[in-house]
């Protein structure tokens, strides 16, 4: 049978946050707009779909619900009988049914009204039926309103309190019903009722709480009053590397089972269905408020759902009362207990247990003296139990009754001794014998050689190959599917030797063929010489005005070609132009002359050059002294209408601009330079529903 997570149920909402959210989701996904100008058939299948889908939301949120809720005939009967305690199995069955009978009506309403709405004349007859059609399905779920938020209510309550079961009062409580039973459901621990199970059970306050968080990783609430646990407790332990469930139960008065209340009759139930080693925990001390005769008696009364389970009784508290210190009564009533948990289905007393006082296990939780035993033995009882059950079961005798176990039987009385060969013989004696011979041993030969770290073990002596000298081959080395020995050149060496000599000799002769050249210099006459250094001079001048030219190409300004195909945007045009509508042009000729400037001085300082090669020695020494005071007392203006005084102003202006761009380039933001389309229309502000007819792709 499975077993239900509780935990996972969906929740039930109230009627009117169910009906909100239905009608707003039929608002959301169907077409919103209609005119009356539309043909009749095109409004009647607007309001239809509507309608339709409204019934088809309603069907699948109920169906969900009915669908997650745990039936009662199908679960395992502990659950079955938990529900039944917990939330009275008639109206939890009740609350499903109205539930079920809501979706039906919803679905025949749907149809009736789908129908009528096929011979609506108008949009208004259509728009009047559709809200008939929905206002009938939302009155129907609030009349389901209180069984549902009492649904919600037991999954979320806390499982000591079960929800209070609605009066009849409230007209149809299911939706807050079953909201109740989901809140209280989803705080119900895990419980699996096949799995290797401890049970723990007696009168309250003996010590059952404080046994299960020693054996478990659980921490349950511990306290020196009555019915401290109310709800079931679940802890997890481990023996024998298998994983066991601890279960705690809340304690059990000694009445009759009509008078029982909620939380006794969860232990009730849990007794009666699970299939566990059962833990009868009896307070020897009697501090827990009750007798030993009346724990006596408790355990006489519930032995009936003991049956057909392990039992143990175990005393607990033995720091306080030991076992021995009891009077003769007491004994009497613990030995009484003690021999009920050693008989058999039949009554019998089992012969391999011992019904005597002495095999009474006893504990302290307190001191923690004798608890793992006690553990233990329980897990061990269970274990037995659950193997002997397993081997009445059919399915063991199947298995069984599949196994055949052969058992020869002679043929005759013919000796057939072991069969040993010869020279297996041969080895023995020679071992056996004196001054035997033994089989030398990789490790005898490593610590002859040097040891451990030192020898190295031959793995080639034991090939078996065609000829045994093949052992010591060289193992070919495979690279790209090739054996690499394959393009290896036995000459290689020689080979090597040889081209080294023919470079060596071609190197001596380009040394011997550059000392011709320099000879050849060392043979030129004065005019020789210095007509090729005017040459040299020459071309590196060449080589920088180029290098200059390409450099600053892109910087200087001009006029477009598109604005000025015939070249004839000049100085001299712009001042007979000025001049002739009367503005004053003596500012813009003197700038357009300063940028131009540069490029005449270049000329000029390259006509320079070329006519001091013409000039004496001490012409041109003059001439440089002359350039040198002029490029002292001359300092570089700024660029006129730039703001900036001087250059070390331009510097600290460029090292600003700098490090303004810097953070932005570090931050990869957008600068002004960056290409930029805006999106005028963004499509999530102006892609909206899509209108009647309206297909195409947004």
């Amino acid at each position: 049978m499975p077993v239900y997570n509780f935990k996972k149920l969906t929740v039930v909402p109230p009627a009117k946050d169910f009906i909100d959210i239905i009608l707003s989701k039929t608002q959301r996904k169907t077409p919103t707009v209609v005119h009356r100008g539309y043909a009749i058939s095109r409004i009647r299948q607007f309001y239809m779909r509507k309608v339709k889908y409204t019934q088809q939301n309603w069907h699948e949120k109920l169906s969900t619900i009915l669908d997650d809720f745990p039936r009662v005939d199908d679960i395992h009967p502990f659950y079955a009988d938990l529900l039944n305690v917990l939330y009275d199995k008639d109206h939890y069955k009740l609350a499903l049914g109205q539930l079920n009978t809501a979706r039906n009506l919803i679905d025949k309403l749907t149809k009736d009204y789908v129908r009528l709405m096929k011979y609506a004349d108008s949009l208004y007859r259509c728009k009047t039926l559709k809200r008939a059609a929905l206002g009938r399905m939302c009155t129907l779920m609030k009349k389901q309103n209180p069984s549902l938020q009492y649904l919600e209510q037991v999954g979320n309550t806390c499982p000591d309190s079960p929800p209070s079961i609605p009066t009849r009062k409230k007209q149809n409580p299911s939706l807050q019903y079953l909201e109740q039973v989901r809140q209280h459901m989803s705080r119900l621990p895990t419980i699996d009722p096949n799995t290797r199970t401890l049970l723990v059970c007696g009168y309250p306050n003996v010590g059952k709480s404080s046994f299960m968080n020693k054996v478990t990783r659980a921490d349950v609430e511990v306290q020196p009053y009555a019915f401290t646990t109310k709800s079931l407790f679940v802890g997890h332990t481990d023996y024998k590397y298998l994983r066991w469930q601890v279960i705690d139960t809340p304690g059990i008065l000694d009445r009759p089972l009509e008078d029982r209340n909620t939380i006794e009759m969860q232990s009730i139930t849990a007794l009666a269905h699970l299939r566990a080693c059962v833990l009868y925990v009896v307070d020897i001390s009697e501090q827990c408020g009750y007798s030993l005769k009346q724990q006596a008696s408790l355990f006489h009364s519930i032995s009936p759902l003991f049956a057909n389970k392990p039992l143990m009784v175990v005393c607990n508290k033995t720091d306080v009362t030991s076992l021995a210190s009891l009077s003769e009564e007491d004994k009497e009533l613990v030995r009484g207990m003690h021999a009920v948990t050693c008989k058999d289905e039949f009554g019998n007393i089992q012969s391999d247990l011992d019904a005597s006082l002495e095999a009474v296990p006893t504990m302290s939780t307190l001191t923690e003296v004798s608890v793992s035993q006690v553990k233990a033995l329980a897990c061990e009882k269970l274990l037995s139990s659950r193997v002997e059950m397993k081997l009445k079961g059919r399915g063991a005798s199947e298995a069984l009754n599949r196994i055949h176990v052969a058992l020869p039987a002679p043929r005759d009385g013919a000796a057939r001794p072991p069969v040993i060969p010869q020279a297996l013989e041969q080895v023995r004696t020679l071992r056996e014998g004196p001054g035997g011979e033994r089989r030398r041993t990789e490790r005898d030969l490593q610590e002859e050689h040097g040891g451990a770290g030192v020898y190295s073990a031959d793995f080639r002596k034991n090939y078996m190959l065609e000829k045994d000298e093949w052992k010591y081959d060289i193992m070919p080395e495979i690279l790209d599917g090739h054996n690499v020995l394959d393009f290896i050149d036995p000459d290689i060496e020689a080979k090597l030797d040889e081209l080294q000599r023919e470079e060596d000799e071609l190197q001596r002769q380009a040394e011997l063929a550059g000392g011709m050249d320099m000879e050849d210099d060392d043979e030129l006459d004065e005019d020789d010489k210095k007509m090729l250094a005017e040459i040299k001079l020459r071309k590196r001048k060449i080589v920088v005005a180029h290098r200059v030219k390409k450099t600053n190409a892109n910087n200087a300004p001009m006029v477009p070609r598109k604005h000025d195909k015939d070249r004839r945007s000049t100085v001299k045009d712009m001042k007979a132009h000025m001049d002739s509508m009367g503005i004053d042009s003596s500012a813009a000729v003197e700038r357009a002359r300063t940028r131009s400037v540069s490029r005449g001085r270049k000329r000029a300082r390259d006509d320079a050059e070329d006519g001091d090669e013409m000039m004496t020695e001490e012409e041109k020494r003059g001439r440089s002294l002359a350039k040198k005071e002029r490029s002292r007392s001359r300092v570089r203006s700024p660029t006129p209408g730039s703001g900036i005084k001087d250059e070390a102003q331009a510097k600290k202006v460029l090292k600003m601009a700098d490090g303004a761009q810097f953070k932005r380039n570090k931050a990869a933001r957008r600068g002004e330079g960056d290409r930029h389309v805006p999106d005028l229309k963004p499509k999530h502000l102006f892609s909206g529903k899509r209108g009647i007819g309206k297909t195409d792709r947004r």
